[in-house]
């Protein structure tokens, strides 16, 4: 956690990443999920000196719950594929569709 962090934020750290953990995620993966997301609410509450437009104009972390992060009926979202697909820098993405970003990505 940040340095002057509440202590809010550092139980909902713990928690989110207590449950990464439950879920079988390992530690490197659980931490890394838990600071994204606690960072998230940080920026959409004005609580960090800087925020991306991603942080404050999307839906809050709390409400979305993992709604596309599953492997379920539909899979992940295109805007979390296209994100994924701009991280690994895979050329043409823009012109994707869901199901090509999802090749891909080895998906």
């Amino acid at each position: 956690m940040p340095a002057g962090s509440s202590k809010k934020r550092e139980r909902q750290y713990e928690h989110i990443k207590d449950s990464a953990l439950d879920r079988g995620e390992n530690e490197e993966r659980a931490k890394a999920i838990a600071a994204r997301t606690v960072n998230k609410e940080r920026a959409r509450h004005g609580e960090s000196k800087t925020a991306s437009r991603s942080s404050t104009e999307d839906m809050s972390s709390s409400r979305r719950g993992g709604r596309h992060s599953h492997s379920g009926a539909r899979g992940p979202a295109y805007d979390q594929l296209y994100n994924e697909a701009k991280q690994r820098n895979i050329h043409g993405r823009s012109k994707m569709t869901k199901k090509q970003l999802a090749n891909a990505l080895g998906r």
